[in-house]
């Protein structure tokens, strides 16, 4: 069974979809909307601005949605998904890939949570922390046991989990799981604690955003950073992304969700090929592939 998959922050670079906008008119007609519609050229950045440029929030989350959404758009009759999913941010391109949203409700969504959760950034200084060869179990654990806020906040693969939470938790939790086996905990360059509860002022504010817009059934199902669940009912996945922004990114086991009920093709749709990785972590017999650009 075929599965697309979309990727999330971090997966930028400059010069992405340059080739999409220069050779399909398709292509350009969706970027001269999103253009329009963000109030910037955010084309200009992301063809030929600075990475300093792409990293900022209200900038990476809409370029990465626009190229992903883009190349699912010029795919037109190639993309025939039996099923979804998205890394975080990616789960918005997801949904309007799968016809679940609109491109223009999709653009509109992703500039609001680029923009509440800058905000929540800036409210309370806050950090995430990639943690390498331990268990999930012993990660969690061990997060628990601490004060300040620390959180499991992205289930990546097996021995990959990425924790969220304030700059001292983060400080003693790296020492407390380094203690406990970890190969490494690395700190990451990040605006804030995304999918932790200090990320709550921002679900708060999306939730009005995403109450207020209309949502279809998607073509085919999609698998939920909240639960790694299939769902194809609207209320279902807008409460289940409403819920995304305080809750971790459940990523292995939505994988293995996915190759359970029949998925040995994914394709990741987007920049970067992270997820590619990961999915061979999970299941090294799968056929994976990128499609990044045109050709």
């Amino acid at each position: 069974m075929k599965a697309f998959v979309f990727p999330g922050q971090g997966a930028q670079f400059v010069g992405m979809g340059k080739d999409l906008y220069d050779n399909s008119p398709l292509a350009k007609e969706l970027f001269e909307k999103a253009n329009t519609i963000l109030g910037f050229r955010i084309t200009d950045l992301m063809f030929a601005g600075t990475d300093e440029d792409l990293r900022q929030t209200k900038v990476t989350q809409p370029a990465i949605f626009l190229h992903s959404v883009i190349l699912a758009k010029v795919l037109g009759n190639k993309f025939k998904p039996e099923m979804v999913a998205g890394h975080s941010l990616g789960e918005f391109s997801a949904l309007v890939a799968a016809n679940a949203l609109s491109f223009e409700d999709g653009l509109v969504l992703v500039s609001k949570r680029a923009m509440a959760m800058q905000k929540a950034c800036e409210k309370e200084p806050s950090t995430m922390a990639a943690i390498l060869g331990l268990d999930d179990a012993t990660v969690e654990k061990v997060c628990a046991e601490i004060s300040d806020v620390v959180v499991p906040a992205n289930y990546n693969s097996p021995g990959q989990l990425v924790i969220s939470g304030s700059i001292k938790g983060i400080e003693i939790a790296c020492e407390s799981l380094k203690a406990a086996g970890a190969k490494r905990a690395l700190p990451l360059k990040v605006g804030g604690a995304f999918h932790s509860p200090l990320m709550e002022p921002a679900r708060v504010e999306l939730a009005q955003a995403i109450e207020a817009t209309k949502f279809n059934a998607p073509i085919c199902p999609i698998y939920q950073n909240v639960d790694a669940k299939a769902y194809t009912n609207p209320e279902d996945i807008k409460k289940n992304l409403i819920s995304q922004l305080t809750s971790p990114v459940r990523w292995t086991q939505i994988m293995v969700n996915m190759v359970a009920d029949g998925a040995n093709n994914f394709t990741e749709l987007g920049p970067g090929n992270v997820l590619q990785g990961l999915i061979k972590k999970v299941s090294a017999e799968a056929t994976v592939q990128s499609i990044q650009s045109l050709s």
